[in-house]
């Protein structure tokens, strides 16, 4: 079971949004709070694998809420709400680590596989954040040379492969695919793999 917390000031969106995944066999809304301020305790307490965090709020805004929240011990993935009227934060929740972005005007089949493919640890960006990514200047990056192998094995990774199918399709074992994305993830000082991508995404060193 994918455990889910809720955190956004609209009663009216939490309320469709736990509609939605709970009407799944496989996933439980196990708590919601309507702010950022209140995110880490909702995550202390109810250790959910997933927080779906709206960007905009009052007080604490989603940003705040998620670099506190993923600084907790085992921290679940983040997936931030967003309408992309005019936000200008992308860059940030990517450099902060969230795992992904969804659009409050998704479908609910477009929702419940978004919660799916984070919780299973990979990324979900939606065509509109591609589009601003392309748009916004990258990063240089001063840190350790990633090597044209770890790069190869990053952007598979940034496709949804697992560790497996990376080693697949470049005919290569799986704990050496292991090696590439430990040695990447160390040299990028990231958290975890999808960290490690959006990290190289941001820098430049992946194709976006």
């Amino acid at each position: 079971m994918i455990r889910v917390a809720l955190v956004d000031d609209e009663p009216l969106i939490r309320q469709g949004i736990a509609m939605i995944l709970d009407g799944e066999d496989d996933l439980e809304v196990v708590g919601e709070t309507d702010d950022g301020a209140g995110a880490v305790d909702l995550v202390r307490r109810t250790r959910p694998h997933v927080v779906l965090m709206d960007i905009r709020m009052p007080g604490v805004d989603g940003l705040r809420a998620t670099e506190l929240v993923l600084r907790l011990d085992d921290p679940p993935k983040v997936l931030v709400l967003t309408t992309f009227g005019h936000d200008d934060h992308v860059r940030a929740a990517l450099q902060i680590g969230a795992a992904g972005f969804l659009v409050k005007r998704s479908t609910a089949d477009q929702m419940v596989n978004a919660v799916r493919t984070v919780a299973g640890g990979h990324l979900v960006f939606p065509d509109q954040v591609r589009g601003l990514l392309a748009q916004q200047p990258t990063t240089r990056w001063n840190g350790p040379a990633l090597t044209p192998r770890e790069l190869e094995v990053l952007e598979l990774v940034a496709e949804g492969l697992t560790n497996g199918e990376v080693a697949d399709r470049l005919v290569i074992g799986t704990e050496t695919v292991r090696t590439h994305v430990a040695n990447a993830i160390g040299k990028l000082g990231a958290r975890d793999r999808t960290h490690a991508v959006v990290l190289a995404w941001t820098h430049g060193l992946l194709p976006r």
